[in-house]
């Protein structure tokens, strides 16, 4: 048990410094090459800090866990927004670009829907593989053709100041080491992951799915949890809110993806999974487009119920793995009085938030 302790821990350690070489080394290369800066937050940045549940998901299907994989890109999507989201927000209100709410955010709802019934078979297929991964070439094509045209002063200044000025010395060698070590200290501390992962889940008799929803989902997301944290205590607020959408953009087209196309068989996804944790993801992400649109920000009261949001999702997993007395009532009373509130709240927010555009004060 110490060994696969070790090696959990070993493996997340080597998971974010390996990510972040990754991000600095890309991130300089792709301000030499002349991408904008909220590009390279949506692209680079978010591939980037996205690579650990990239190789770990990768690691798990091709080893036939199925369930870490799935489970991880699920619980980092919601992790991503209602933790660092609420983490951020709570530091200082996040402002959100207005490309996020016009373009990207709908495009995190569209892909967190397809999933669903890409999935509903029990499993996701190279031939749903290869949807994902040509929908990722297509939000990339649009994102880089856009880039040209970007001229907000504001970001391009939080650019600046987060990786130095475009026109700057690019380190040709350096960045390009940078990446390589990043790499493959991916590949090397998901392997180490997966293996301690796996070996406690079965030690405890906790479902593999269960510990991708939330130690896996958690520790592959800590470098986003870095970057956004960093780039809000920065008041690099696009930086801190590009990074989270595109990363969850990237977790579905990108790790399911090439999950999918990798593994022998396919991705199998649990009927657990179909019948609340993806519900559960797709509420999120339909729930962040009120809120973003809402003022184009995300203030302290959207972070603070954000984050008890996750504390609620967590208590209804850990009820659930024990089998708990109370776990049939708990969910009784999230689906029949919690998830209504919330969603009245949003229409209002939505609403509110159209008046406001309609008749600008």
């Amino acid at each position: 048990m110490l060994a696969a302790i070790a090696f959990l821990v070993v493996g997340l350690v080597l998971l974010v410094y390996s990510a972040d070489f990754l991000v600095k080394g890309a991130a300089n290369l792709a301000a030499a090459l002349g991408i904008s800066p909220l590009v390279v937050g949506l692209t680079v940045v978010a591939f980037g800090t996205s690579a650990p549940e990239l190789a770990v998901s990768v690691m798990s299907a091709f080893k036939g866990q199925a369930d870490l994989a799935v489970g991880n890109v699920i619980g980092s999507n919601i992790f991503n927004v209602l933790v660092i989201l609420g983490i951020s927000a709570m530091i200082i209100p996040l402002t959100v670009h207005a490309q996020l709410v016009r373009f990207d955010v709908p495009v995190m709802i569209f892909l967190s829907l397809l999933l669903f019934p890409l999935s509903m078979d029990g499993v996701l297929s190279r031939r749903d593989g290869v949807i994902l991964v040509a929908l990722l070439l297509g939000y990339l094509f649009i994102l880089i053709r856009g880039s040209r045209r970007e001229k907000d002063a504001g970001v391009l200044g939080e650019f600046g100041e987060e990786y130095g000025k475009p026109d700057a010395d690019p380190k040709w060698l350096k960045n390009i080491a940078f990446v390589v070590f990043g790499v493959a200290g991916l590949v090397v501390g998901s392997d180490r992951l997966v293996y301690g992962a796996v070996f406690i889940a079965k030690h405890f008799g906790v479902s593999e799915l269960i510990i991708g929803l939330t130690i896996i989902s958690a520790g592959t997301s800590l470098p986003e949890v870095a970057t956004s944290v960093v780039a809000a205590l920065k008041g690099q607020r696009d930086i801190a809110v590009g990074n989270v959408v595109g990363s969850n953009i990237f977790n579905i087209v990108t790790v399911l993806g090439v999950s999918s196309l990798v593994a022998p068989e396919g991705v199998a996804v649990a009927k657990a999974a179909l019948d609340f944790d993806m519900l559960f993801m797709i509420a999120i992400a339909v729930a962040a487009l009120p809120v973003f649109f809402h003022g184009y920000r995300i203030g302290r009261a959207s972070g603070f119920f954000f984050l008890a949001f996750y504390v609620a999702y967590i208590i209804y997993l850990i009820l659930d793995a024990k089998s708990h007395s109370a776990f049939s009532t708990y969910r009784e009373v999230m689906l029949l009085y919690v998830a209504p509130a919330a969603a009245l709240a949003l229409s209002v927010l939505l609403v509110s938030a159209f008046r406001q555009r309609k008749n600008p004060a």
